[in-house]
């Protein structure tokens, strides 16, 4: 069983038709929109703030969601990928975002909509990626704008295909 618990008496909100994997740890002032997805290993941990995940937001195996207390929740939009072992801490994530396998978004950045982040990039306090970026590197800089293509073909791609994956848990 997932651990699922609340924190000063705050339980999270998880929907019905949102997959959480067996040893998924998501705790306190979280509240996920409809088909989530929480996959192994990974935490969501609304202790210290709150925590806000969209509609169809997957975050994968080892990844860590966390806010800084009293200061910076983290708030994500809707069709966002949050790629293996990524940190998002304290920070906004707009729709249709892929954060890429092994990345950092830290505090007071905002991700704006249609943007990725590339794997092991690392996202500096408050940071704006403006809309339709690609950010890669340490720290993480505009390498070059997103095509549609990448668009339909990367970030809604990955987004519906772990709707589609966490459907094969839920049997």
């Amino acid at each position: 069983m997932p651990i699922i618990k609340p924190v000063r008496g705050i339980h999270p909100q998880v929907p019905e038709d949102c997959f959480v994997a067996e040893n998924a740890t998501i705790v306190g002032e979280v509240t996920m929109g409809s088909n989530c997805s929480v996959w192994f290993n990974a935490v969501v941990r609304g202790d210290v703030h709150f925590i806000k995940l969209g509609d169809k937001v997957n975050v994968q195996d080892g990844a860590v969601i966390h806010a800084t207390y009293q200061k910076s929740p983290t708030t994500i939009g809707n069709n966002v990928s949050i790629g293996h072992n990524a940190i998002v801490h304290g920070c906004t994530i707009h729709d249709n975002v892929l954060i890429g396998m092994g990345s950092i978004v830290m505090d007071d950045c905002i991700i704006e909509s249609n943007s990725i982040i590339a794997a092991g990039a690392v996202v500096t306090k408050n940071t704006v990626v403006e809309s339709g970026s690609i950010y890669a590197g340490v720290p993480a800089k505009k390498v070059k704008d997103i095509s549609k293509a990448l668009i339909s073909g990367e970030i809604d791609r990955i987004a519906n295909n772990y709707v589609k994956y966490s459907g094969w848990f839920k049997k």
